[in-house]
């Protein structure tokens, strides 16, 4: 077990054939933590015991009637922003360091439901902004690739955790790239789904039309089987869609002859130039895609920077919003970086914000019209492989403009999968975006290319 972690999908029949235990795979998990988490930083509250309890009992249900489906037994863990009752849920903030809610959060009652074991809540920056920190209750995780390097965030946690095993599969949530950005700096699957498929209640706010909640874990397929369980409405979002769920996993093995994918060169060749590393993954990434039967085509759009600095404005608004009275009447409990973000928010307008609005309408209608005789486009989801943690600037997130918020402001799905390594053996990824609610074919041309390529084979150096 120590040798050879396995996938969800692996696990999974592994556990119906009766093969292996959920108590075993949840002794394996934190074992791991119990080695591991000293130096990577990626649980915030370790729920031992009632991890062990849950693994049994699943284990006694799967022993006298079977699986009730292939996430029953799964250790998981959930970022620290998404509530869980009785248990603490601190958002990495002094001001919440002794928040025990009443209530879990829809995304963790579904997966409960399905059969996870909890093992703990995960780092994440000061309510998924504002990291890495260091003035914080708690550290900042670290990459386990390098524990030299930032994990990217703002599901920091998740993404160390799942890279280094601790876990098989956690929770991340995407304003501007939290799924995604972990997701490629840790070499792990990670899919922000269609703005309104998976509820958001129970989750901390960021920017309220611009939040998603998604599966990160080691492959596509696994984040098929996540999502299975979290797709679907809830009356307790406003935001969440009423449309039927279809089955994600079915769809994978079907092969992508005849997909037709666009390529945005413009956004990471001209308007952020992507490292050398991360230019030749991507650029391998299409040509291993065209060799599995896709057309490949050009794909023009508005500038990077158009894109970046409308969700950037709405995320700045949106944020100062949700935490207006704090902000107010707590502002120096917040740690630097979120403090000094909230406090650029004084200098954004009513106007500044309808503007970004209207702007946003106009994009969205370009991305449409751009992707109406394709299934995919691709592009880039960080411009380098990890930088040291402690050399992230302060306004990382500003400048120069993100290659992941322009599918925030669109809303559309979309996923991070690892496409190789750098000299350095850090991973670089490339992004995959669909049309709306078009899940099943995103995570079928991602689970394509993962079994093309070689590169899941492959766990961070320090397992």
């Amino acid at each position: 077990m120590a040798a050879a972690i396995p996938t969800i999908a692996e696990a999974a029949r592994q556990i119906a054939a009766k093969e292996l235990s959920p108590v075993e795979l949840t002794k394996a998990c934190l074992d791991r933590v119990h080695k591991l988490d000293n130096e990577l930083h990626a649980f915030i509250h370790l729920t031992e015991e009632r991890a062990l309890a849950e693994a049994r009992a699943a284990e006694a249900l799967i022993m006298a009637r079977g699986p009730s489906g292939p996430l029953h037994g799964i250790p998981i863990g959930l970022k620290d922003i998404v509530d869980t009752k009785g248990i603490p849920t601190t958002c990495q903030s002094k001001l919440l360091q002794d928040n025990v809610p009443d209530a879990d959060a829809t995304c963790a009652t579904r997966l409960a439901n399905a059969g996870t074991v909890l093992i703990g809540k995960l780092t994440t920056h000061e309510f998924a902004d504002g990291g890495p920190s260091f003035d914080l209750p708690w550290p900042p995780a670290r990459n386990p690739w390098n524990t030299e390097h930032f994990t990217a965030g703002s599901s920091s946690g998740t993404g160390a955790a799942v890279a280094s095993g601790m876990i098989l599969c956690g929770i991340g949530t995407d304003t501007g790239g939290s799924i995604r950005g972990p997701a490629a700096l840790c070499g792990i699957a990670g899919l922000k789904p269609t703005y309104g498929l998976v509820s958001r209640a129970g989750v901390a706010p960021a920017a309220f039309s611009l939040d998603h909640i998604g599966p990160m874990a080691w492959t596509a397929e696994d984040c098929a089987i996540m999502l299975q369980a979290l797709a679907g409405h809830d009356p307790k979002d406003p935001a969440s869609a009423d449309r039927p769920i279809p089955d994600y996993r079915a769809a994978l093995g079907g092969g992508i002859k005849g997909a037709r994918i666009g390529v945005i060169h413009h956004f990471h060749e001209t308007d952020n130039k992507v490292g050398h590393d991360t230019q030749r993954g991507i650029s391998a990434a299409i040509e291993t895609l065209r060799g599995l039967g896709a057309e490949i085509r050009e794909v023009q759009l508005s500038p990077l920077q158009d894109w970046h600095a409308c969700g950037t404005l709405i995320s700045i608004t949106e944020r100062a919003a949700a935490y207006e009275e704090w902000s107010t009447t707590r502002l120096h409990d917040f740690g630097e970086r979120m403090r000094s973000r909230m406090m650029l928010s004084a200098f954004v307008s009513g106007v500044d914000y309808v503007q970004a609005v209207r702007r946003r309408r106009e994009l969205r209608a370009e991305l449409k019209a751009a992707m109406a005789d394709l299934d995919l486009v691709v592009t880039a989801v960080q411009p380098n492989e990890a930088p040291k943690i402690d050399a992230v600037p302060r306004w990382d997130t500003f400048q120069p403009p993100g290659f992941m918020m322009p599918f925030n402001v669109a809303g559309y799905p979309a996923m991070s999968v690892c496409a190789g390594f750098a000299a350095n053996g850090l991973p670089v990824a490339v992004q995959l975006v669909g049309k709306p609610f078009q899940e099943t074919t995103v995570l079928r041309i991602a689970d394509a290319f993962e079994k093309a390529t070689p590169f899941r084979d492959k766990r961070p150096p320090i397992v």
